[in-house]
Parts: C-alpha cells; sequence; structure tokens
C-alpha cells in the first residue's frame, strides 16, 4: 500500500466532464502530463491541438487567444506580460541586423526608445516620418526598410492619421505594416479590414495591443497580446515567442477573460464621457486647443470620421489639451495637483479617471504643426459621472489662477 503523501500527489479521482459556467476556468501548469512517450514525441503546440508545455498555452490562454482574435479581426494570436512587451516581440521576430524600421513621430515613447536602444545596438536602424503627411512616409522608404509601425491615434497629442493611405503607400512598397491598435482595441475600427467591402482587401499584417487598457479594464492587469492573419507571419511571431520564453500568468489570463464580456459596453461609455468633457473644455480660455479624434477642430478629425464614425466604432477615452503659453510649467503642474477625482498616474481605460502633463518638445524632433504652442496635459477620462469630473477640472483650473 502506497504512503499517504504518494496516495495523495497521485490521487486517482477525477471530476467529470461536462461543468459549464459564465467563466473560463483556470488551467495553471508548468509540467503538462503525456499518457506515453509516443504521445510525448507527436504533440504538437504550434497549432494549438494539443498542449505540452505550460509556457505553450494551457485551455485558458488558448481561450482567451481566440476570443481576442474575434476581437480584432485576426486569425493567429501570441500572448505577452505587457503592451511593451507585445512591441518588443514584433521588432525582435521579425527584423534582423541591416533592416530598417519606420516609426511616426507621434508614437507611443516606449517604442521609440526600444528602437534608439536595444534595436540601434543590435544593427537595427530606425527614423521617424510624419504620421500626418503619407508622403513623408512615401519618401522616407528605402530599399532598408522592412516594417514599418502606424499608430491611430497617435499617443499624447492625438491625431488621427489617414491610415488606409499609409498602409496601401507600404503595401506598394513592399514593407510589413505593424499597429499599435490599444487606442482602437479592436472596437474603433477593424485593422485587419480597413476598407470593407472593397475589392482589394486592405489591412495592417500584424496588430499589436495593450491588453493593459480597454481589455483588462480594470487598471489591475499588465499584458499584451500580437494578432495576424498571416500564418507564415504567426508562426515566425510563435517560434520567436518560444524561444524568448514570453508567458502570461493564468489567474491574469483569467481577469482579462472575465472582463472582455463588457468591453463593448466600458468602451462606449468611456467615448461618452470623455467627447462631452472635451466639447465644454473647448469653452475654457485657459486651453488654445482641445485634441480628440471625434472634434472637428482635431488633427485628423476627417480621417477619424471616415474610419470610425459608425454605430459601432467609437474615439476611446482620451483627450488632451494644450494650456496657452501664458501659463507656466509649474502653473500647469498646479493645476494637475489640484485635481481630485483625476489621478496623477500613467495608463488609461480603468475606472478611474487619470491625468498626465507632458513636455512635447522633449518626444517630437519637431514641434508638431498641427498642435498650438503650449504645454500639453493628457486626460484618461474613467467611469466616473459626467458632472463630477466636468467640475473637478472646473475647480483645479480655478485653484490654478
Amino acid at each position: 500500500m502506497n504512503a499517504l503523501s504518494t496516495t495523495l500527489i497521485h490521487h486517482p479521482y477525477e471530476a467529470p466532464q461536462g461543468f459549464a459556467a459564465p467563466q473560463q476556468a483556470v488551467h495553471k501548469a508548468s509540467t503538462v502530463f503525456f499518457p506515453t512517450v509516443a504521445a510525448m514525441r507527436s504533440r504538437e503546440w504550434k497549432d494549438k491541438s494539443a498542449y505540452t508545455y505550460g509556457l505553450h498555452g494551457t485551455p485558458t490562454t488558448y481561450a482567451l487567444e481566440e476570443r481576442l482574435c474575434t476581437l480584432e479581426g485576426g486569425t493567429q494570436c501570441v500572448l505577452v506580460p505587457s503592451g511593451l512587451a507585445a512591441l518588443a516581440l514584433v521588432a525582435l521576430a521579425l527584423l534582423k541586423t541591416g533592416d530598417e524600421l519606420l516609426i511616426p513621430d507621434n508614437a507611443y515613447g516606449p517604442n521609440k526608445t526600444l528602437a534608439e536602444g536595444e534595436l540601434r545596438a543590435w544593427g537595427i536602424t530606425h527614423r521617424y516620418y510624419n504620421a500626418m503627411d503619407p508622403q513623408d512616409l512615401a519618401a522616407k522608404l528605402s530599399s532598408a526598410t522592412r516594417m514599418v509601425w502606424v499608430e491611430a491615434a497617435g499617443s499624447v497629442t492625438l491625431e488621427f492619421p489617414d491610415l488606409p493611405a499609409l498602409v496601401r503607400i507600404c503595401k506598394q512598397h513592399g514593407a510589413l505594416v505593424a499597429l499599435d491598435n490599444t487606442w482602437g482595441a479592436g472596437i474603433a475600427f477593424k485593422p485587419f479590414d480597413l476598407e470593407p467591402g472593397a475589392s482589394e482587401p486592405l489591412g495592417v499584417d500584424i496588430s499589436a495591443h495593450a491588453l493593459t487598457k480597454y481589455p483588462s479594464g480594470g487598471g489591475d492587469v499588465l499584458m499584451g497580446s500580437v494578432i495576424t492573419r498571416d500564418a507564415a507571419l504567426h508562426l515566425k511571431i510563435k517560434l520567436c515567442h518560444m524561444r524568448l520564453g514570453l508567458a502570461v500568468g493564468a489567474n491574469d489570463a483569467e481577469m482579462v477573460l472575465r472582463s472582455l464580456p463588457s468591453i463593448t459596453l466600458r468602451y462606449r461609455a468611456h467615448d461618452l464621457a470623455t467627447r462631452a468633457l472635451a466639447v465644454w473644455c473647448q469653452t475654457q480660455s485657459a486651453f488654445v486647443q482641445v485634441l480628440h479624434p471625434a472634434l472637428p477642430e482635431s488633427p485628423g478629425h476627417g480621417f477619424w470620421k471616415a474610419l470610425c464614425d459608425r454605430p459601432d466604432g467609437g474615439a476611446a477615452c482620451l483627450f488632451s489639451v494644450v494650456f496657452a503659453p501664458r501659463f507656466s510649467q509649474d502653473q500647469v503642474d498646479a493645476f494637475c495637483d489640484a485635481l481630485k477625482l483625476f489621478r496623477l498616474g500613467y495608463s488609461w481605460a480603468g475606472p478611474v479617471s487619470l491625468v498626465v502633463p507632458y513636455e512635447l518638445r522633449s518626444m517630437r524632433a519637431v514641434w508638431p504643426a498641427e498642435i498650438n504652442q503650449g504645454t500639453v496635459v493628457r486626460f484618461s477620462v474613467g467611469l466616473e459621472a459626467v458632472a463630477d469630473l466636468h467640475a473637478d477640472i472646473a475647480q483645479a483650473l480655478r485653484a490654478m489662477n
């Protein structure tokens, strides 16, 4: 008879199959058991037909990957520990020494510093282009250009580019197009089908997404995804993903799975509140510009309207203001400090509203022609009552003055 410890470890009981509930089960594993040596040798993890090791996937992570493909319109997905890890994985999987990468000058800052740091050290060059000028992109494409990042809307200043035009230029050149789709979240527009009904399909090759934002929605999970429609491209990404040992925790995957069913409701609620606050801010003399793609005066509004202004589209939870040049950086900082409901903090798309002041001159090669001179402050609108957020901005303006 086996000792008690052995019996507990190798207990024969297995729960019956057929349990169904609203939420996915959480499967945690590093080791996965095989019934035979033949099974161990024959199982294939790359197509999700079987399980071999926790790093390569469990029922929980497979379920999340498939649902994210549905959200964004892709067919293949890998999960990584953060949104920045998703951007890095794309670069590491698809670029090599001698390749050139083009990045919009208004892109997410850490994507630019990755190019300036590790990628440059590995012999991968980069250049920045003006996302609001497709001809600037066309002029900067070279024989070495392997991949182009696009972002809609732009980070911090929220210019909305002519995304189909940028993608078309890249396709004509033969360069891969990678999109940071965190703002759009698979809801504002369809990244793999930018011109529905067109005779020639037009879409990005890769969509990288910080699941930290809308798919999580709670401000308490770090995760990212890389989604494609091209099986060969996905295999390159997945093999690099495996070799780097990238993985996500099962409980984090569970939290994103739990939040996904409400993502469209949350996106709409954030969107409506953000538009209302942005419109009101346009009436305040302290601000010389309000940046939000749905505002007719905001840079690229027409491109946003053509792509996203539909019943199932949207404009997310971010808007930025440009303070009049008469206000010093200290005064703008005092305004941010005076806010009570908008908390100082990075990220967005959670329940709590956030605010961050930015020094745009340190972030861009040149001051954007579309942006008025002044100090930029970005708001992330949470799920508080709009009237309360309105009153919070108003009292902070009074306090600053």
